[in-house]
């Protein structure tokens, strides 16, 4: 089943450190923004989490960001090593484990990391895209969120 259009699934996530795991029904009523990613993926920390550190930096209130780490490509991290590294990166935004194998992951039919779910306000998925490039994915990401937001997206005028 595409996830497009479909209201949020139940997530399976385990804290990191003293924190509590949110439920999806916390989040209604702005739009969420969930990146899975992995320690291990040069795209992730190279460009995914900045950006979502960006989308937590600039919308403020506006939006809620939540960062899932799904280990799904490689070996496992320990609680300490996840938090080291997200404090060396100075993550704004709250961030949490995949329960088992990914469980979170897969029900939520992510391709790979990062992988990217823009979620509405009323919990139904609007945008599921893959990857981090900064000229296709991360591109169609922001112009998608501004217009969630009320914003204008860009319109590039074809007129000489």
């Amino acid at each position: 089943m595409e996830p497009i259009n479909h209201t949020l699934q139940p997530w399976h996530l385990e804290p990191l450190g003293d924190q509590h795991v949110p439920r999806q029904e916390d989040f209604l009523g702005k739009p969420l923004l969930i990146l899975f990613f992995y320690l291990g993926c040069p795209g992730c920390i190279g460009r995914a989490i900045p950006f979502a550190n960006r989308m937590a930096f600039e919308y403020g209130e506006k939006i809620s960001v939540v960062g899932i780490h799904s280990n799904t490509e490689g070996p496992e991290y320990s609680d300490e090593e996840l938090l080291a590294t997200l404090s060396s990166l100075h993550v704004r935004f709250p961030v949490y484990k995949d329960a088992g194998f990914a469980t979170t992951f897969f029900d939520y039919q992510a391709a790979g990391t990062p992988h990217w779910m823009l979620v509405n306000g009323d919990g139904r998925i609007i945008r599921s895209i893959f990857g981090s490039d900064p000229n296709r994915a991360l591109l169609r990401l922001d112009y998608a969120i501004r217009e969630e937001l009320g914003g204008k997206a860009i319109v590039i005028d074809s007129k000489p």
